[in-house]
């Protein structure tokens, strides 16, 4: 049998054609942290950029965060799930060594069985990964039967007591990819940096944790390397393949991994001086005697202040939710797409160029742009992204003593492998799934947390 010989037409500006975002109700002042913990005042407000954290109760998981987001994808844009052919999920937060949480999710999809996909990991760079395998099968794929794919970015980032407890968060992004999309990824353009790194890890070890091992000082100077390293490579792809590229002049807004804010602005600036050293490889780039080192605080100090502009005009305007949620791992990222799009920036009519630096520990990185077109459906993409910036002030703030009560809660959970006797029902948006039950062999079942929608038009989650 063949099956060769077969003409198909292109598909073009594959990419994101809807977006939904879901977080947790309950988050934690940044400000009450840092008296809970001693720390100097403004350590993690002023000096980590942040100002919340969100977090989640035991009765949440990542398999109950994607059903939520997935579900809210469905329904706000109305997607047949039979068009669906390719189903990946990005994340971290693991609660199977086995079994995918995409396979979780096809409760949601009756009936329709053939759809390709499964999780990918690799610390906070697996979403990113996985939009770009979606990118490609719809590019492979839609030719032939006309279905597109989703893509689900999820996590619940907490730390052991200690100075990285302050930088966890939690949340959830879904995107329908397919052709003729308002947020088209140009996917030819993408590069890499990867290398074996132990910076950030989760070890199988005899005691059950969802905290991570983290060498601090390796990490950030891991993140830095990878924006150097693949800003470079990215430079160097499109200088041999395209024309009218201005490095960062070119983009409208960039968007960076966000482990908190301050290391976006440091990750930016290495950004923006190496496009100068890049643009004026004869000539002396920086202004001062000496060579910059992103590693160095003098020379840190120096590459933000000359990247001040760019940071107030492309990327600071853009950590609504970083700064308001924290690290969401696989989310962080494309949360700042979301804010991008909920503001007045997004909606002049002319087509606008947006970056990404993706980045997870380990260390996977990469940089790919993108474009912002004006389709039909992208009014409804930016209704979506404004109420989503709304409903930050529609959740329930908890002491930094009930933050740190219900991460025992969660501990005791893993190590007890006994369901909670009081899940926390009504600590959930309407239209939420929680986890129910757990049976002798941790199988878990997961309910909808069903209330009456306030109709007020403030982006209550509906």
């Amino acid at each position: 049998m063949s099956l060769g010989n077969r003409s198909f037409i292109p598909v073009k500006d594959v990419g994101i054609g809807a977006i939904e975002l879901y977080f947790p109700q309950n988050y934690v002042d940044q400000n009450d942290l840092e008296k809970y913990n001693n720390v100097s005042s403004g350590k993690y407000t002023i000096g980590l950029g942040q100002q919340q954290m969100g977090f989640c109760s035991d009765n949440e998981d990542v398999v109950s965060i994607s059903l939520t987001v997935t579900r809210q994808l469905l329904q706000t844009y109305q997607i047949p799930t039979d068009s669906i052919g390719c189903l990946v999920v990005g994340t971290e937060t693991m609660i199977d060594k086995s079994k995918s949480v995409k396979t979780s999710l096809m409760e949601l999809f009756p009936g329709n069985t053939d759809i390709e996909g499964v999780d990918i990991k690799n610390a906070c760079f697996g979403g990113a990964q996985a939009l770009l395998h979606a990118i490609d099968w719809v590019t492979v794929n839609h030719p032939v039967d006309q279905r597109n794919a989703i893509v689900v970015v999820a996590d619940i980032a907490i730390y052991e007591e200690g100075p990285a407890r302050c930088t966890g968060g939690a949340g959830a992004i879904a995107f329908l990819v397919c052709p003729d999309a308002a947020i088209p990824i140009d996917r030819q353009f993408s590069a890499c940096h990867m290398k074996n790194t132990w910076d950030f890890f989760k070890p199988i070890t005899s005691t059950a944790s969802e905290y991570p091992v983290v060498d601090g000082s390796l990490s950030l100077a891991s993140y830095l390397e990878a924006v150097k390293t693949s800003y470079t490579n990215f430079v160097s792809k499109v200088a041999r393949h395209a024309t009218g590229i201005d490095g960062l002049n070119s983009f409208d807004a960039v968007f960076l991994h966000s482990p908190f804010t301050k290391m976006v602005q440091k990750g930016l600036a290495v950004m923006h001086y190496t496009d100068s050293c890049l643009r004026h490889k004869d000539q002396n780039c920086n202004g001062i005697d000496n060579k910059l080192d992103e590693n160095d605080k003098a020379g840190m100090t120096k590459m933000i202040e000359l990247s001040a502009q760019v940071w107030k005009e492309k990327t600071d305007p853009f950590l609504v939710f970083n700064r308001r949620i924290g690290n969401m791992y696989t989310p962080s990222l494309f949360a700042q797409l979301l804010a991008y799009l909920s503001s007045e920036k997004s909606s002049t009519v002319e087509e606008k160029n947006i970056l990404f630096f993706a980045y997870g520990s380990g260390l996977a990185s990469a940089i790919f742009p993108g474009r912002v077109r004006q389709t039909a459906n992208l009014k409804k993409i930016r209704g979506v992204a404004v109420k989503a910036v709304k409903r930050l002030d529609y959740r329930q703030k908890y002491s930094a003593e009930e933050f740190t009560e219900t991460l025992r809660k969660r501990e005791s959970f893993l190590h007890s492998n006994e369901f909670p006797k009081t899940p926390s029902e009504s600590a959930l948006f309407p239209n939420t799934y929680f986890l129910s039950s757990m049976d002798k062999m941790y199988r878990r079942t997961y309910k909808l947390h069903e209330e009456p929608t306030q109709q007020n038009g403030n982006g209550v989650y509906h």
